[in-house]
């Protein structure tokens, strides 16, 4: 698991390189595709979406974007409330399906078991804090749609966790970009700015498996 985190890292900085011309050619278009996948879809859990969302935010600064900002952070928002409802719906539909499928490329049993021992430990904090967290993010709705959650508790939880995620993320990045004596280091940022977010979660992350391991 600890190879698969440390990969996810790399992949995530290495495909910053990509995220870039992906903006550029496929516009907001591909940004809200990005957080719909890694927040709604099981399989879409490896997709860089905090660095996507950065460089959005950089682009709404330097004219990349032909949106305003407050726009791009609104259709954002939907697309990441939506996801979490395409993980809800399929979580509530699934049921125990996925604890009995076996591992792919695209689908490990561990991320399922972290998310539901974080969603245990910290109750509503994973469907809000949890959309800072790389793999709780995309997995915590589909646990929350498992265990038959409230739907109105679970909409009012991950549109407060959606609003900051993305005001966040795509504020430093418009922060950074409107900062144009910073551009000639504008890569180096972005790439330190994963690795702070990403390495210490992924830790983290790492630890509540081993954790759920030892009381099986």
């Amino acid at each position: 698991m600890l190879l698969i985190s440390i990969s996810a890292i790399l992949n995530n900085i290495l495909l910053f390189i990509d995220a870039e011309s992906l903006i550029q050619y496929g516009g907001l278009f591909i940004v809200c595709l990005v957080v719909y996948g890694t927040t709604g879809l099981f399989f879409c859990f490896f997709l860089p979406s905090g660095a996507v969302l950065f460089t959005a935010g950089v682009f709404a600064a330097t004219g990349g974007l032909q949106q305003d900002f407050l726009t791009i952070c609104g259709m954002l928002i939907l697309s990441s409330v939506l996801g979490s409802l395409t993980g809800y719906g399929f979580g509530w539909q699934t049921g125990q399906v996925l604890y009995r499928r076996g591992d792919s490329r695209f689908f490990k049993r561990q991320h399922l078991i972290a998310a539901e021992a974080f969603y245990k430990k910290h109750g509503w904090l994973a469907l809000t804090a949890g959309y800072f967290l790389p793999i709780i993010r995309t997995f915590a709705p589909v646990v929350a749609g498992m265990i038959r959650l409230n739907f109105r508790r679970f909409v009012i939880m991950i549109i407060g966790g959606s609003v900051i995620w993305i005001f966040s993320f795509v504020y430093a990045g418009w922060f950074i970009g409107s900062r144009p004596f910073l551009k000639p280091w504008l890569k180096y940022i972005v790439i330190g700015f994963i690795l702070t977010v990403t390495v210490p979660l992924f830790v983290r992350i790492y630890k509540e498996i081993r954790k759920s391991g030892a009381r099986k």
